[in-house]
């Protein structure tokens, strides 16, 4: 998170989640959609915190003491996974536990930034710069990529909000369930475009106005139907196989008015 963001979430917070041990990331991490560590799932940043959904009175002295899973630690500690949940957006995956030494005990329990509508739109601008300085570098999609160079299409999205200061949920269908439907004729740089099959959205875009009359958006596309990369399409039937095929799957466009506030269920 820059200096900005960090300056942003400390300015507004909400209240902390109780009862919770908390751990924060001293290292970027890799989380896994399955406990053997064949799918990336997402990535967490240095500075974020997690907890355990189940968590050993014997692993949490371990962290609390420094001493987690360490390079040369024998016994379980090194081998498999266990489950974390993300503070920041409830997201769970399983972390390797070759990682957990990357973790410290967090300084304190995480409290979820409150943000106004009115704050959002004032900080869209340096969200949308965010976005457009990832595609300006070398890069590529990756799946279940949040941290700089390569994004998925949400990962991408979350990025550039966090970076302001503001939270989304992790995945494309979570980020559409959590903003407020918005028309097209409506439209307002900032909103997102949400893409996929007729029973779930599957991809998700920055919208960033209208250039020569059409529907301008920013997004992180795969290889199979979009462009393996980030870029500017249009919404248009007009344009080339990626437009025109994102085109015919779009589903609607929503509007972020808050930052997540994370579940209270431990």
């Amino acid at each position: 998170m820059t200096s900005i963001a960090l300056d942003r979430v400390l300015a507004d917070l909400g209240q902390p989640i109780p009862d919770r041990p908390e751990y924060r990331c001293t290292e970027p991490l890799d989380l896994f959609t399955r406990p053997d560590g064949e799918e990336l799932s997402t990535q967490v940043a240095p500075g974020r915190q997690l907890w355990f959904r189940q968590l050993s009175a014997d692993l949490a002295a371990r962290l609390d003491a420094g001493t987690g899973a360490n390079p040369g630690a024998s016994g379980d500690f090194n081998q498999g996974a266990i489950e974390v949940v993300l503070c920041e957006d409830d997201y769970a995956a399983w972390l390797p536990m070759a990682s957990l030494a990357h973790l410290a005990p967090a300084i304190g329990p995480y409290r979820a930034p409150i943000v106004s509508r009115s704050a959002i739109v004032d900080r869209i601008p340096q969200a949308i710069a965010f976005a457009q300085a990832a595609m300006a570098v070398p890069h590529c999609y990756l799946w279940g990529g949040t941290i700089a160079p390569d994004y998925d299409c949400s990962g991408l999205i979350q990025a550039a909000f966090m970076s302001v200061g503001i939270w989304l949920p992790r995945n494309s269908y979570q980020q559409q369930e959590f903003t407020e439907p918005v028309e097209l004729e409506n439209l307002q740089p900032g909103d997102l475009l949400f893409f996929g099959m007729p029973t779930k959205t599957n991809h998700v875009a920055l919208y960033l106005g209208k250039t020569i009359g059409q529907h301008c958006y920013l997004h992180s596309s795969g290889y199979e139907q979009g462009r393996g990369r980030i870029a500017v399409d249009f919404l248009s039937d007009q344009g080339d196989r990626v437009a025109q095929a994102y085109f015919s799957q779009y589903k609607g466009a929503g509007r972020i008015h808050s930052s997540y506030q994370p579940s209270l269920k431990g």
